[in-house]
């Protein structure tokens, strides 16, 4: 999104404050993706890019520990001495399977355990 159409509607002093206040907006269904938080002097911008729901923290946790576990179950398939490659692909498999499972579980959680604050998505950039 190109800064030419933002306007500022509110300041806060710190980004804290700044974030309880669009928490709000997400839980009643404003249209957050159209939200920036803009901190000073370092000018970090924050483009708010959509609501965290269950659905959503499933998905990111079901990405972020797919790759470890990927990882993890071809590290183990190699070290088997009869046939390491197909013992390798096939524990990287389970691994890939194992790791969204328990990535996606633990993101709900976590999602659940916030209890309704960190209700968007958002990105950083300086």
């Amino acid at each position: 999104m190109t800064e030419q159409h933002r306007r500022p509607v509110a300041s806060y002093k710190t980004y804290w404050e700044a974030e309880r206040a669009v928490d709000p907006l997400s839980d009643h269904g404003f249209p957050v993706e159209r939200v920036a938080i803009i901190g000073q002097d370092l000018r970090l911008v924050e483009q708010v890019i959509g609501r965290m729901d269950y659905g959503r923290a499933a998905l990111h946790g079901a990405a972020s520990g797919a790759l470890p576990g990927v990882l993890i179950g071809w590290l183990f398939g190699l070290v088997n001495w009869l046939d390491p490659v197909v013992s390798a692909l096939l524990l990287a498999l389970y691994g890939l399977i194992f790791g969204a499972i328990v990535g996606a579980l633990s993101g709900m959680l976590l999602h659940a355990l916030q209890g309704g604050r960190w209700d968007f998505v958002s990105l950083s950039s300086m």
